[in-house]
């Protein structure tokens, strides 16, 4: 039975993340999809069934579509060691999630690098119409070169130049899902009239990246917008973030990270004439919960047992666009980040963060960058092991501290273990759902809905 909630608390909204396994040991567990043929339906299934018995707003599945070739300038090490990949496009798989489940929404990404608007458009809205209103749309550009060459390119498009391209996109793609009116349709029998002519117009869009006459093909949706997702780190991916977002996708550091990263989109939105208050952060979260600490931790240590360090080497090759393997013995963080800068990748993420924690001058050494990169290939950095009680402690102080918009973003590997996620439903959420701080039932027809609730 579901905690009582507790009134007049702002409520954080919850999203499971099962894009993929990075680098990781789950799929050796006894009780992971190793016993099924992957990827099994079923075990999606599974996962989509579970999640919404624990209330959460929604599944994202972020994406990628090239296979790490940048280590040693192959993909043998990925494939051997299964490094970001397999990946599968995640939209069958949304529908047959859909059908298993009534009210929980699912987040869906595609690249405005490299995908067409209209195609896009047209299929999110049909995804909305198969899941009755409960699809979400995370635009991101395409920082990899192995995702490049499989679009034609030999070289990846300039970073700033990726998000004037992402712009244009959103706003062709917004234009093509306001082309038919929610009340166009008639289907009169008497009169055989299917729809209004009036309330379905071409957009006429002619741009410096796409040209498309519109209007979209098909009926609007049940949310008539999918809800909009977009994790922009860099400046300029806030200022284009801050023109079309519902919410924002963030990786948390410390509370006052979170509470300066807050800050720095709130300007954007302010900049963009957009209320902040009405613009929610997903937090990246990696909680791993258990009956007690010391199982719980118990449980964050399998995360880098055994791991190659060619595995880890493939990841961070892969995330940075620099070939890891030809690091020298010893080099500073700044020669490594103007490295990245000059392979038009982002230097966003793991650099980034030890550029914060050491200074861009500190030197550091070949096998202690790598030894660090196990703990951020793993997730084992970010893990927060702990109990039910101790994990929404932190999760309570980081809400009410970034001001109680938004909620958090819990990871979990599409490989991992089910204890893992039955730790979050079944200690978690319970505990939070005693102090009132998530929902104990859905109470909107629409993820957009929910979301707003």
């Amino acid at each position: 039975m579901s905690a009582p909630q507790v009134a007049n608390k702002p409520r954080m909204h919850l999203a499971l993340d099962i894009s993929w396994q990075a680098v990781d040991t789950d799929w050796r567990s006894a009780t992971s999809w190793v016993n099924r043929s992957y990827p099994d339906i079923g075990l999606f299934e599974d996962i989509a069934r579970t999640a919404e018995r624990g209330c959460f707003d929604l599944l994202f599945c972020g994406d990628s579509t090239g296979i790490p070739n940048t280590w040693e300038g192959s993909i043998d090490a990925a494939v051997r060691t299964g490094v970001a990949w397999p990946r599968m496009d995640m939209s069958p798989w949304i529908a047959r999630m859909a059908a298993v489940t009534s009210h929980i929404g699912f987040g869906l990404t595609y690249s405005s690098t490299f995908m067409h608007p209209f195609y896009v458009a047209r299929l999110l809205n049909s995804l909305d119409h198969v899941t009755n209103g409960r699809i979400a749309f995370n635009v991101v550009t395409s920082q990899r070169k192995s995702d490049a060459e499989n679009y034609g390119f030999d070289e990846l498009m300039e970073h700033d130049l990726r998000y004037d391209r992402m712009d244009e996109f959103m706003d062709v793609c917004r234009a093509l899902w306001g082309s038919v009116a929610p009340d166009a349709f008639l289907w009169d029998k008497k009169t055989g009239i299917v729809a209004d002519t009036t309330k379905v117009h071409p957009i006429n869009h002619a741009g410096k990246f796409f040209k498309v006459k519109g209007p979209l093909s098909v009926m609007a949706s049940p949310q008539i917008t999918p809800v909009l997702i977009q994790a922009g780190g860099s400046a300029r991916g806030l200022q284009s973030a801050a023109r079309f977002v519902d919410h924002v996708f963030a990786f948390s550091g410390s509370v006052p990270q979170m509470v300066q990263a807050r800050s720095k989109l709130d300007s954007a939105l302010k900049g963009a004439g957009r209320d902040p208050a009405k613009i929610g952060v997903f937090w990246g979260a990696r909680p791993l919960v258990a009956e007690t600490e010391a199982e719980a931790i118990r449980l964050k240590e399998r995360l880098i047992a055994d791991v190659p360090m060619e595995a880890v080497g493939v990841f961070l090759s892969h995330n940075t666009g620099l070939d890891m393997s030809k690091l020298p013995q010893h080099f500073t963080l700044r020669e490594l980040n103007e490295r990245i800068k000059a392979a038009n990748a982002s230097p966003v993420g793991y650099i980034h963060k030890l550029a914060q924690q050491y200074g861009e001058d500190k030197e550091i050494s070949r096998s202690e960058f790598l030894e660090q990169g196990l703990h951020l290939a793993t997730g084992y950095a970010d893990t927060r092991p702990g109990t039910a009680s101790q994990i929404a402690d932190y999760l309570e102080e980081a809400f009410v501290a970034t001001g109680e918009r938004g909620g958090f973003m819990l990871f979990q590997s599409q490989s991992a273990d089910r204890a893992l996620l039955q730790g979050l439903t079944g200690l978690l959420i319970p505990e939070l759902q005693r102090r009132g701080r998530v929902r104990t039932c859905y109470e909107g027809r629409t993820l957009r809905e929910n979301l707003a609730q």
